[in-house]
């Protein structure tokens, strides 16, 4: 419904545009080429009229060929430039970039530079873990595991599988 009515409000206003272009066309056209008023004058007269009128004409194509000159000037250095960002577009390859880690220290001084002085020390806050108490129930958790598979494999241990499902549905 609002694309609908986004283009109903365009589309008048295209319309509008379009009336208040005409208009400041009969506008222009109404100052610069007043209507010829020929009637009750002589063929001197006509001539001489014809005379000035074909002299504005000639004034009015000149500067139509200048500007279309220069608009021919324009577009085929728009066309070199183009074809220059092109060409040097594909002489350069972009590098493939790499990930940097940055601490945040690091961007606030970059950012900020010697105004910096409060530290983001993050790893501060966090909860420290004892290195010891994780080493030493690893290698129990392995042993217990390969023990599991050794009892487990054969006729042996499904029948244990079978009898340790049974006992706690009972």
């Amino acid at each position: 419904m609002l694309k609908s009515l986004m283009v109903a409000k365009a589309k008048e206003e295209l319309e509008q545009e379009v009336i208040v272009k005409e208009e400041e066309k009969q506008r222009y056209l109404a100052e610069r080429a007043p209507p010829l008023n020929t009637s009750g004058l002589s063929l001197a007269q006509l001539q001489d009229l014809c005379r000035e009128l074909h002299a504005k004409i000639d004034v009015v194509d000149e500067e139509r060929y200048d500007i279309e000159a220069k608009v021919m000037l324009n577009t085929r250095e728009i066309k070199d430039l183009n074809i220059k960002v092109l060409d040097l577009r594909g002489k350069f390859k972009r590098p493939n970039l790499r990930r940097v880690r940055v601490s945040a220290d690091a961007i606030l001084r970059s950012l900020l530079g010697s105004k910096h002085k409060v530290s983001m020390d993050l790893r501060a806050n966090l909860k420290s873990v004892k290195k010891e108490d994780t080493e030493k129930k690893r290698p129990v958790e392995d042993s217990d595991w390969r023990k599991n598979v050794e009892a487990m494999s054969g006729m042996e241990g499904r029948k244990k599988m079978f009898d340790a499902a049974k006992g706690p549905a009972q």
